[in-house]
């Protein structure tokens, strides 16, 4: 495998953990300022507040996304497959 090879799988690599990660880190992240403004607003300084409505809307967001994430890393294993037999 030449060095091009080489950098087309690492590259496709990170663009699909990059597709599969984002959704759901911005999910967690839309949760998580949400919480942050229900607290401020409230002054309810409450530990498990900020984690168990984020714990449940991640786990909803991973199942409702579970079909893209599936179709994109699909995707990235085709083409792998397909470049280890351009490859020979």
């Amino acid at each position: 495998m030449d060095e091009s090879a080489a950098l087309d799988v690492a590259f496709e690599a990170i663009r699909a953990t990059l597709l599969v990660a984002s959704p759901i880190m911005v999910v967690g992240l839309v949760i998580g300022l949400i919480i942050a403004v229900f607290q401020a607003l409230t002054q309810i300084q409450e530990a498990t507040l900020t984690f168990v409505p984020r714990i449940l809307v991640v786990f909803a967001s991973l199942l409702f996304l579970l079909p893209y994430m599936l179709s994109v890393l699909t995707d990235l294993m085709q083409y792998v497959m397909d470049k280890a037999i351009s490859l020979g």
